[in-house]
Formats: C-alpha cells, sequence, structure tokens
C-alpha cells in the first residue's frame, strides 16, 4: 500500500524529499528512470512530479508517478493545477488517480498559460487552489493533499497578510502539509512561519531547496516565479559566473548553509527542487542530513 505523506509527517520530525520535472523526449524519460533509482538509495521520504502548463506533460506526469511508485516504493506526489481544466476534466484526472493508488497531490492554482498575462479560469473551471483541495476533499482521506507556501508572499498577491490568509483557506479546505518556493535567505522562511502561525495555520511546512548551479539561469527563474535574489548571492557568484567548477562548489557550500540554518532553527525537512539531477543534491543531502 502507497504511503500518505500525510501519515509519514505524522511519524517523522524531519523528512527529505525530492522534486523531478517530466522530460519532453523518451530519451530523457529513461534517463530520469536512472535519476530516480540513483535517489532512491539516499532513501527518501517521497519524490513529487511537476505537472505540465499543457500537453503531453501532463499525462507524463501521472506515467511517471505510477511508475516510480512501482519501481521503487517510493511514495510520490502528482502536482496538480486548476489552470487548463474544467471542474470535469480534473474530477476525472482524480478518479483516474484513485485507480492507480496515487495517494498524494500538490494542490495549486499553477502558472498563467504563456504569453498570457491575466488568466481567468473557464466557466467552468476552479480559479483558486482551495477550490481543488475542496474537490480532491470529496474524496475523503483517500488522498493526503499538500499546498504550495509563499515566504516571500505570492506575486500575485498584494501584500504578504492577504498572502497567509490565503494559506488559511487552504488548510481549512482540507490540505494538510506546506512546501515552499525556493527563497535563499533564511528569515524569509522563519517570518513567513511566524505570519502564517499567527492566522491559525498549524500544519508543518517544508522549505524548498533550490541548489545553485547557473547563475544566469538562476537570475531567468527567479525573474519568472517572483523569488528575491539577495545581494550575497550576486557577491558569490557574478564573480564567477560561467566557471562551472566555481560555482558548483560555492552552490554547494552556500546551500549546506542555508540548510544547517533552517534544520538548525526548526524546519521539519527539506524538499529539493532537483533539476532531475543527482548531483549536487547528493553531495548537500550527505553533509546536512540528521
Amino acid at each position: 500500500m502507497v504511503r500518505k505523506i500525510s501519515d509519514i509527517l505524522a511519524e517523522k520530525e524531519l523528512t527529505y524529499s525530492f522534486e523531478f520535472f517530466p522530460p519532453k523526449t523518451e530519451k530523457g524519460v529513461e534517463k530520469l528512470f536512472e535519476v530516480a533509482e540513483a535517489f532512491k538509495n539516499l532513501q527518501p521520504d517521497w519524490f513529487t512530479v511537476t505537472y505540465g502548463a499543457g500537453g503531453s506533460t501532463r499525462e507524463l506526469t501521472m506515467e511517471l508517478v505510477d511508475q516510480f511508485q512501482k519501481r521503487f516504493s517510493v511514495p510520490t506526489m502528482h502536482h496538480f493545477t486548476c489552470v487548463g481544466h474544467s471542474k470535469a476534466e480534473l474530477a476525472k484526472v482524480i478518479e483516474e488517480m484513485k485507480r492507480r493508488n496515487i495517494r498524494n497531490i500538490l494542490a495549486l492554482r499553477g502558472d498563467s498559460p504563456a504569453g498570457v498575462e491575466h488568466w481567468e479560469p473557464a466557466p467552468d473551471g476552479l480559479e483558486y487552489s482551495y477550490q481543488l483541495v475542496e474537490l480532491i476533499r470529496t474524496h475523503g482521506d483517500f488522498f493526503s493533499i499538500g499546498v504550495a507556501g509563499f515566504p516571500e508572499g505570492h506575486i500575485d498577491c498584494p501584500d504578504k497578510e492577504t498572502d497567509s490568509s490565503h494559506l488559511k483557506m487552504k488548510i481549512d479546505a482540507g490540505s494538510e502539509f506546506v512546501i515552499t518556493q525556493l527563497f535563499f535567505d533564511n528569515k524569509d522562511y522563519f517570518d513567513y512561519i511566524k505570519r502564517v502561525r499567527e492566522v491559525g495555520v498549524d500544519v508543518k511546512i517544508i522549505p524548498g531547496i533550490l541548489p545553485i548551479t547557473d547563475y544566469k539561469k538562476l537570475i531567468r527563474f527567479c525573474e519568472g516565479c517572483g523569488a528575491t535574489i539577495p545581494q550575497r548571492v550576486h557577491d558569490i557568484f557574478q564573480p564567477i559566473d560561467g566557471d562551472e567548477e566555481a560555482t558548483y562548489k560555492a552552490g554547494v557550500e552556500f546551500v549546506v548553509e542555508q540548510c544547517n540554518g533552517l534544520l538548525d532553527g526548526g524546519a521539519p525537512g527539506l524538499h529539493f527542487y532537483t533539476l532531475n539531477k543527482l548531483e549536487p543534491v547528493k553531495e548537500i543531502l550527505n553533509k546536512v542530513r540528521r
């Protein structure tokens, strides 16, 4: 029986988990299975697989989740978004997850389609992730449901207080834990914990960690998701931009320091955005795991 993440979190003080994205080619999928097998040797508490903005990668997400659980016996969470689906389509996908014994879902609103500045749901769709949580909860406690958290506030929220109230809505709708967007200043995470605890959010909030391996790609990625790059990161990585070896070494050192600070401060684990690469996540985890 596939374990629910809510049960794992109830049993363990610290958890370590890894996120993958669906490759676009068959060769990439074969490579990902090899990578996931190597990650299994790190004894993860769970895997997660992201959900594409559209097209075939959405179906591939479910196939990968199914195969990861069957091949590696690792609970695997299916990212799931409102964008691009009617409510009937969402319900159908949830039924298929249940049929395949996929028991863990990360419920997200999802990013707007490329080129769309102000996305609005179809009349028969859902607009917010809390509504998706409610839809999944019509299946009772079969699924364990996680949601995203935003230490700096969601890019579309007018202020952090509104962001906190939105998280409370997602928890009240039936979600059981939070995984945060990436961040590079631990103060943002701990301020976030304090802020959402004050509005009654009492579930575990797991920090999302992105290893730094490419300075220019990091800048582009953060521009898209709204995460702030502190001046300290620029000071470390800008002078060595283009030097892969130096960037890798500095990236490992930076994230090891970040992870130790989070765990020392009481974070309930670490969730790594692996970018489908074993290194440097393996090296970082070996230096911080407790």
